[in-house]
């Protein structure tokens, strides 16, 4: 009988152990995780749209910018012209991108109709429908 209870409290103090070994590697992993995204958040360089006829430009710091008319998007623009989902900007490689999300009327970077994604570089100009506005960099 002694024998019993004496691998039964052997086998829960096992049990035990691992499972204070899998949540201490657990935690370790979430605050690693949650490090490298604040440093990934710091690196990345803030981008700076100025929309036409807005005196403010809007600034963004986040890995992907989206445009369009929804309202759930980064940069909502009301205008007919523009898709509800109309392109994004994205953070990739080092540098800004941007993307045509197969919108009606299309998105230009420099008066040129975007059929991939194209590298920004601060000074572009994008329109996107009718609305026109120009990339800044901000370091």
């Amino acid at each position: 009988m002694s024998a019993i209870l004496l691998l039964i409290v052997r086998i829960l103090i096992a049990v035990g152990l691992y499972a204070f070994l899998g949540w201490a590697f657990w935690t370790l992993y979430q605050d690693l995780k949650r490090q490298g995204r604040a440093l990934s958040l710091e690196a990345l360089p803030k981008l700076s749209l100025r929309v036409q006829n807005e005196p403010l430009p809007r600034t963004y710091q986040q890995l992907e910018i989206s445009i369009g008319r929804d309202a759930h998007c980064d940069l909502c623009l009301a205008d007919s012209t523009v898709s509800s989902h109309h392109a994004r900007i994205f953070y990739r490689q080092g540098q800004w991108w941007l993307e045509d999300l197969n919108s009606t009327n299309g998105t230009y970077l420099n008066q040129t109709l975007l059929t991939e994604p194209t590298a920004l570089t601060s000074g572009d100009e994008i329109r996107c429908g009718q609305v026109h506005f120009k990339i800044e960099t901000i370091s």
